[in-house]
């Protein structure tokens, strides 16, 4: 394994920093969440996915010519529908945006040449398009936008079906894989939910289910995870080559 501090900003002083922003191909910044994941999983799930994914990222990069400079996961995120459920913290969805694009200027001030969004938190995604166009459009800074799970999903609806979305099946495998001792075991259960009409939209996520997961969290597969890591890690880098749509 490389040395983390080759690729993680927190760990570089200025000096090493100046270099890196320099010569990387992309800077990263991993974009988690604070909010409840059922009774079985903490709440910072999305947070621990965001950092761990991210550096398998970073430290496959160079096999695929790439070299990524990783900056510190951003813990919060647009979380409002899981208010109702302790331990959720959010950001309002402009005070959100407004942070991506902050950090994004920084990286180029400092001479970064492209900028890369890893995301594991649906609740980010619309936040993060409108952030991703002020980069671009007003700032000139090329950026990239991997949401992880998109490049994993056909495997995993072939193992999990369609039903495992927040703390179900795929993600209590991957805590199970990378924090173990974090996941309350007993407290596993497949999730009950509301019924709600075709046409109703829910408000906040107690709408939806009553422990707060989705999915059977008892079918979870580590093993299978790992598997899906290593393969999703690699299509992501080969999705990543700089040549392409830099235009």
């Amino acid at each position: 394994m490389r040395d983390s501090s080759e690729y993680r900003l927190d760990q570089m002083t200025w000096e090493d920093a100046g270099a890196a922003f320099e010569t990387a191909d992309y800077v990263v910044l991993p974009c988690g969440s604070t909010e409840q994941h059922s009774l079985h999983l903490p709440t910072s799930v999305d947070t621990l996915r965001s950092s761990h994914l991210t550096d398998e990222l970073a430290e496959r990069a160079p096999t695929h010519g790439l070299e990524l400079l990783v900056l510190p996961s951003l813990p919060y995120g647009y979380s409002e529908h899981h208010l109702p459920f302790p331990g959720t913290i959010t950001l309002d969805a402009d005070t959100y945006c407004d942070v991506i694009v902050d950090i994004g200027r920084s990286v180029k001030k400092h001479g970064g040449q492209r900028f890369l969004i890893t995301n594991f938190h649906a609740g980010n995604i619309e936040p993060h398009k409108l952030a991703i166009d002020r980069l671009q459009r007003e700032h000139d800074l090329p950026t990239r936008y991997v949401n992880w799970t998109d490049f994993a999903r056909t495997r995993l609806e072939e193992r999990f079906g369609d039903e495992w979305g927040h703390a179900g099946e795929h993600e209590t495998s991957v805590i199970e894989h990378y924090c173990p001792e974090l996941v309350r075991e007993e407290k596993k259960q497949p999730q009950t939910l509301h019924e709600l009409a075709d046409s109703e939209q829910f408000q906040y996520f107690d709408d939806l289910t009553v422990e707060g997961g989705l999915g059977d969290p008892t079918n979870s597969d580590p093993e299978f995870i790992a598997d899906i890591i290593e393969e999703t890690t690699d299509r992501i880098l080969r999705d990543l080559d700089p040549g392409v749509s830099d235009a």
